[in-house]
């Protein structure tokens, strides 16, 4: 594949520069400010609307979507958009339930939710949890996809790439939650300019191959050329269904992945956990209309690619070493189809994305480990210097070992055809659903028991783990015409409960779970703690209700359009 040209590095530097700069002088002006954990860690009462809602799709897009999106993009369609559509309504629901309770209970972790409203056994194994899956699942899928991005548009070695991605993620780490929030928005500009633009590029590459011109023309030969992409539902019948049963991603799984992710996720809410209650609703809002913009960015390029590639436009590079199609390609080749300068701003785009969540992802886990397992666990008395001091220590350490588990296990489970967007949807599934259900009992059923948020935490695990490796030991494709499980044939056609089903499962067993641990503990008179709820919370201002409305409207459109 053809490297970079000296212009490309040249448009690629000056995004390096900006974006270092930027961070250095809000480091060197909020420094004096920032003597304390929770002004480094939560940018407490500083980050405006806009910088709430351009850091969390900043922290949010990363090679998992621009590599692994796009690649299911590539092999299914559109319909892999829903994870970005149906995550705008998600955010709607957050800002008006989730973020109120948080704000008026001053919760500012998840693992500090969990304590104050269960118990602190409950809190540190949800730590230990939460690090395990950032470090193990996100950080190294993070680091092994935008590395092997990076590596095919410029050539460089994928190792050297992991390794560069980490400095320039820890750099930007180490400044504290305002560095981090503000050269979001840098990022968020980057990453939409030169996700744009590769779409842009696409469509109309695709428009010259059939020997016409313009966007439109482009996008209207995608939906000729491919019209088996541009549909959101699944049938039974189809390959894809397995990774999209069918409605689960209106009315099943997929409110489950995105509730957990969106609103019990300390890497997600930490962004307006410092603010005011009106500035984290406008925040999470204009995030919520960006997510509506998402799939031009990341899916459409997918689409095109698949295009291009069934008219040989880059056959042999789109073939893996075994003769297998890796979907993960799909975005690097298309980018090496740009012209010179446009490539590296499109180059700059993608390294804004990941890194942005690499730093965002490293913080959280700083933030967990320092002020809810070594403060709480190892030193109670550490004073506020030490805390800072620590935590910028647990990013580095973090980063090295996802650097270390990219290296080593990244290619097994995110390479040679394999849809990287999907094993991170999946393997983060097999704690959501306990997640979600010991989230949403506590904060709205006050008879909510510590030992039910236990039963959801261990038992939402150990069940999800029998539904997905059940089928490796039994034979179950008997139950296949009642609707449970289907062929996977990604996994060899193995019969597998889609992951999307498989999460809602697990989340209605640990709700009756919950609910009849508490009736049994309730009757023995077992005292729980509640939090500071009441309906006032629930009230949103007629700016914040008119933009939810809209993003309803936009959501029931599109969905009609590409049903």
């Amino acid at each position: 594949m053809k490297a970079l040209a000296s212009s490309d590095y040249l448009v690629f530097l000056v995004y390096f520069v900006i974006v270092a700069s930027y961070g250095y002088w809000i480091y060197r002006r909020k420094r004096k400010a920032q003597t304390t954990s929770a002004d480094y860690f939560l940018a407490e009462g500083s980050l405006t609307w806009w910088a709430i809602g351009a850091s969390l799709i900043a922290s949010n897009i990363s090679a998992e979507q621009f590599i692994g999106m796009s690649g299911s993009g590539f092999k299914m369609g559109l319909a892999v958009s829903t994870y970005e559509w149906m995550a705008a309504a998600t955010l709607v629901i957050v800002a008006t339930f989730f973020i109120p309770v948080y704000l008026k209970n001053k919760i500012y972790t998840m693992p500090q939710f969990l304590s104050q409203r269960y118990n602190d056994k409950v809190a540190m194994i949800m730590a230990i949890f939460w690090l395990a899956l950032y470090i193990v699942v996100n950080l190294m899928s993070i680091l092994y996809l935008g590395a092997l991005a990076v590596s095919n548009i410029s050539g460089i070695d994928v190792r050297i790439c992991i390794f560069a991605l980490a400095f320039f993620a820890i750099i930007i780490t180490l400044g504290g939650m305002k560095v981090i929030g503000y050269t979001d928005v840098i990022q968020v500009f980057f990453l939409i300019l030169g996700g744009l633009v590769a779409t842009y590029v696409a469509l109309n590459l695709v428009a010259e191959k059939s020997g016409a011109h313009g966007l439109m023309a482009g996008f209207n030969l995608i939906m000729k050329n491919a019209p088996d992409h541009f549909h959101m539902i699944f049938k039974k019948d189809d390959h894809n269904y397995v990774s999209l049963p069918g409605l689960s991603v209106l009315i099943g799984g997929m409110w489950i992945t995105n509730l957990n992710y969106w609103g019990c996720n300390q890497y997600i809410t930490q962004r307006a956990l410092g603010a005011d209650l009106k500035t984290a609703r406008s925040g999470i809002l204009f995030a919520a209309f960006l997510k509506l913009l998402m799939p031009v960015i990341v899916v459409l390029p997918g689409i095109a690619a698949y295009v291009l590639y069934q008219k040989g436009m880059f056959h042999a590079e789109m073939l893996s070493s075994a003769g297998v199609v890796d979907p993960n390609k799909a975005y690097p080749n298309l980018l090496s189809l740009l012209p010179v300068g446009l490539k590296g701003l499109a180059f700059a785009a993608l390294t804004a994305a990941i890194v942005a969540s690499l730093a965002g992802k490293a913080n959280s886990i700083a933030t967990i480990f320092t002020l809810d397992v070594y403060k709480k666990a190892i030193k109670k008395d550490a004073d506020e210097k030490s805390l800072v001091r620590l935590g910028k220590t647990t990013v580095v350490v973090a980063m090295l070992l996802g650097v270390v588990m990219s290296l080593i296990i990244g290619e097994k489970l995110m390479g040679e055809g394999k849809q990287g967007f999907n094993y991170i949807q999946e393997y983060t599934g097999f704690v959501s659903p306990g997640i979600l259900a010991m989230f949403l009992l506590g904060f709205f059923w006050k008879r909510t028991t510590s030992d039910a948020a236990l039963f959801a935490t261990i038992g939402g695990f150990i069940m999800s783990v029998v539904l997905k490796f059940l089928p490796d030991w039994v034979n179950l494709s008997f139950l296949t015409p009642y609707g449970f499980y289907q062929p996977n044939y990604d996994n060899k056609g193995v019969y597998e409960i889609p992951f999307l089903d498989r999460m809602g499962f697990v989340f209605l067993f640990c709700l009756a779970g919950m609910a009849i641990i508490n009736f049994v503990q309730n009757k023995r008179g077992i005292q729980n703690k509640g939090l500071e709820v009441d309906t006032s919370l629930f009230k949103v201002n007629k700016s914040f209700a008119v933009g939810s409305i809209a993003i309803l409207v936009i959501l029931t459109v599109l969905y009609t359009v590409f049903w």
